[in-house]
C-alpha cells in the first residue's frame, strides 16, 4: 500500500512539473495509464479535452489554451490573430486559436478549442518562430514582426484593417524593428504589398 501511495505521489509531482500531460508522457516516464486515471478519479488531477491532464494545483495562466493546443499539436505554430493577441498588437480577441501547420500535415482534430488552420510552407513556416514555455509546455509562436507580415499575406482571411492596426501598433512598440518587417515581407513575398505602408511609417 505504501509503495502504491509513493508511486501516486511521484506521478502527482511529475504532473505538477510537466504542467500539461498526455498519456504518452506518463507512460514514457515509467508510469501506467491506470495510475493517471486513479488520480483523476480521486480529484488530484483534472482531465481536459481529448486526453490532456494537469494537476489541480497547477498555475493556470491566461495562455492555458495555447499550451493545450501546442501540447497536442507540437509541430504547429501559433499565428495570425492569436499571435497578434499574444504580442498585444491588436484589440481583436479571437475566440478560436489560429495555428500554422505544414501543407502536408494532417489537419488536427480538437473538440476544444476550435482551431483556425493556416497552411505555411518552407521558410514561411520555419522563420521567425519564438518558443515560450507556458505551464511546462514549449509553445511556438511567430515573432511580432513575422506575425504582422503574415497578417498582410493573409489579409483576405483576417482583414486588411487588422493588418493595418497591427503594423501601426508594431511601429509604436518596436521602433527599431523595421528591418525585421522588411526581411519577413521578402520571405513571405508580400514586400510590394507592404511597401506603401512601410514607407509611410
Amino acid at each position: 500500500m505504501q509503495a502504491k501511495e509513493s508511486k501516486k505521489q511521484k506521478l502527482y509531482e511529475f504532473a505538477k512539473t510537466a504542467g500539461i500531460l498526455r498519456v504518452r508522457d506518463v507512460t514514457a516516464a515509467g508510469f501506467h495509464s491506470e495510475d493517471l486515471r486513479r488520480l483523476v478519479a480521486e480529484g488530484v488531477l483534472s482531465r481536459g479535452p481529448r486526453g490532456v491532464y494537469y494537476a489541480e494545483e497547477s498555475d493556470i495562466t491566461e495562455y492555458h489554451t495555447l499550451a493545450e493546443v501546442c501540447k497536442r499539436v507540437p509541430a504547429g505554430v501559433i499565428c495570425l490573430l492569436t499571435a497578434l493577441r499574444f504580442h498585444e498588437l491588436t484589440t481583436q480577441n479571437p475566440w478560436n486559436v489560429w495555428l500554422a501547420i505544414d501543407p502536408k500535415a494532417r489537419k488536427p482534430r480538437l473538440d476544444y478549442p476550435e482551431l483556425r488552420i493556416a497552411r505555411f510552407s518552407g521558410s514561411a513556416l520555419t522563420e521567425g518562430v519564438e518558443v515560450h514555455q507556458i505551464e511546462g509546455v514549449m509553445v511556438k509562436v511567430f515573432s511580432p514582426a513575422k506575425t504582422v507580415v503574415d497578417c498582410f499575406k493573409y489579409r483576405n482571411k483576417v482583414g486588411l484593417d487588422v493588418a493595418l492596426e497591427a503594423i501601426k501598433d508594431y511601429a509604436r512598440r518596436y521602433r527599431g524593428g523595421m528591418d525585421d518587417l522588411w526581411r519577413f515581407a521578402k520571405i513571405c513575398r508580400v514586400a510590394n504589398v507592404m511597401r506603401p505602408y512601410l514607407e509611410a511609417i
